[in-house]
């Protein structure tokens, strides 16, 4: 028994020096959990008699302000934290700002109410949501033709927010533009409009308008082409249109799009899309054709387009393959209007039926080519054309008769 515990007791011992070999840095650390004075590295501090440390001896993290002292080191950290707070706001910024600045008081809520029949032939009242622009301080304001059409009422709301009734001065469909004014007594602020002919693919395009409701709304991007081709709600083909990724929304429809000074280069009409929403392609109407309709729906409630009194033609192309015209393009024409400038000019429509497949067609008529020296291939190229023409202009008409290519000068004179 005494040599059991003999053994006990040697191996309590080791385990017990073992245990001391383990925990020796524990020891130590206690021992000297006091750093010594020399380990220490503090910032020299040299003071005078009733003088204050100098300002580089300490440097804060946190600002512990003494009563009845005013520490320099205070301002330097002031100043530090001030440098943190400040934003900074690159050159783009700045333009998105002043533009914004410069414009979103000229731009317009425009809210109508329109009625309806439903099912059970009652007239039920819908209403509808566009922007507008104030073009003039008489109260006149410019927006899209579906803002307004078919509206018995029509409120617009100011960036102030007031609202006021508008009434319709004239609308266009078939360039989607309409102006109309509220009281006069009110106007500080107009909208100004630039020049839509210096336009550049790549230069920046802004847009402020109203989309869902949603006031005086900021969206930016670039024009992304120049001289599209749209066709409106009512099924007319609008020409010479401006494509920008600027996001337009439902609401858009009537606002501004501007240029990087803030004046206004379009007015927003339309979108592509295939969800409903924004998809990167949306439209704007250039200001330069809005500021001669404006001008003419502000006078006489109308707009006044030229005509050329065709009333059918064809692509020659079209009949290539069942006829020989003896030229390769343009466009027959099959009737002409009595009275019509193209009768008075003594334009020729077709003289003889001929059947092709299921159809019979009058041909012996002139075929077009060009008018102004523009190529003239099919009927939405007279559009574009006269598009750019006024009441009273004389147009030069090519046209192809009897194997020679004449000349035709034709007066243009207001469509009916």
């Amino acid at each position: 028994m005494e040599k059991k515990s003999g053994k006990y007791i040697w191996m309590a011992l080791l385990i017990l020096l073992i245990l001391i070999w383990v925990k020796k840095d524990d020891i130590s650390l206690v021992l000297n959990s006091r750093p010594s004075l020399e380990s220490l590295q503090f910032t020299k501090q040299e003071t005078a008699p009733n003088s204050q440390p100098k300002d580089e001896s300490v440097q804060l993290t946190k600002l512990e302000s003494v009563p009845e002292k005013k520490s320099v080191e205070a301002s330097s950290v002031k100043n530090i934290v001030s440098e943190k707070r400040s934003i900074v706001v690159s050159s783009d910024e700045e333009i998105n700002i002043n533009v914004f600045e410069k414009v979103h008081a000229a731009v317009v809520n425009i809210a109508t109410t329109t009625l309806s029949v439903n099912f059970w032939r009652e007239l039920v009242p819908s209403q509808g949501q566009g922007t507008g622009f104030i073009i003039d301080k008489r109260g006149y304001i410019l927006t899209n033709n579906h803002v307004v059409e078919n509206a018995q009422k029509i409120i617009v709301t100011l960036a102030s927010g007031k609202k006021l009734s508008a009434a319709l001065v004239g609308r266009d469909s078939t360039s989607d533009l309409a102006v109309i004014k509220i009281s006069d007594e009110t106007i500080n602020d107009v909208a100004e409009l630039g020049d839509s002919n210096a336009l550049q693919v790549g230069q920046k395009a802004l847009a402020i308008g109203n989309p869902f409701g949603l006031g005086h709304t900021l969206t930016t991007g670039i024009i992304s082409a120049l001289n599209r081709s749209i066709t409106n709600e009512n099924n007319t083909r609008i020409d010479d249109v401006i494509q920008t990724d600027a996001p337009i929304n439902p609401g858009n429809s009537g606002g501004p799009l501007l240029n990087s000074s803030g004046e206004v280069i379009g007015i927003n009409t339309s979108i592509f899309t295939t969800s409903g929403g924004y998809q990167g392609i949306g439209f704007a109407i250039p200001i330069n054709r809005a500021k001669e309709i404006a001008a003419q729906l502000i006078t006489s409630g109308k707009v006044a387009r030229p005509w050329l009194g065709i009333y059918q033609a064809i692509s020659v192309s079209e009949l290539s393959g069942y006829l020989n015209f003896g030229i390769d393009n343009g466009l027959l024409i099959i009737q002409v209007i009595q009275g019509s400038p193209a009768y008075q000019a003594g334009l020729r429509g077709g003289d003889r039926m001929v059947i092709i497949g299921r159809y019979r067609l009058p041909i012996g008529g002139d075929i077009i080519t060009a008018i102004d020296n523009n190529a003239i291939s099919e009927e939405n190229d007279i559009d574009r054309v006269l598009s750019k023409k006024k009441v009273g202009d004389k147009v030069n008409v090519k046209v192809f008769r009897d194997g020679r290519l004449l000349d035709v000068p034709v007066t243009l004179m207001e469509k009916p």
